[in-house]
């Protein structure tokens, strides 16, 4: 048989009703999986964006001394750079800027600080969002 008679059996299949039946189960099934792929997807989980970490002794001292120069500015005036955490007025957790737990949390009740150590001091713990 050529390749044309498996098309004409196929378009035969395809226009009767168990067919068309077939066809609509095939693309209920497909937009399904789909749509849990995208919801999968939009979820982000931990491992979306970038996250540097650093083992204890390995920071070169001139970051060290830039970090040490950034925390010393507590006032709310801290460039966007230093704002790497944040926490809500209201609340007792603190998150990361990457940290998709915090999201709900509006702008103007929002807390920010420059290093976790200092959000800790403050009295507020990490997420387990952003663990």
């Amino acid at each position: 048989m050529s390749i044309t008679n498996y098309m004409e059996k196929i378009k035969r299949f395809l226009n009767s009703e168990q067919g068309k039946d077939i066809m609509i189960v095939l693309i209920v099934i497909l937009v399904g999986l789909g749509s849990f792929e995208l919801g999968r997807l939009s979820k982000g989980g931990s491992n979306s964006g970038i996250k540097v970490q650093y083992q204890a002794g390995s920071v070169p001292e001139a970051v060290n001394n830039a970090i040490s120069a950034i925390s010393s500015n507590t006032d709310n005036s801290t460039t966007s750079a230093t704002k790497t955490f944040f926490a809500s007025s209201k609340g007792t957790k603190y998150y990361s800027i990457s940290c998709s737990g915090g999201k709900t949390i509006k702008e103007e009740n929002r807390v920010w600080f420059s290093t976790g150590e200092a959000a800790q001091a403050a009295g507020y713990t990490l997420s387990n969002a952003c663990q």
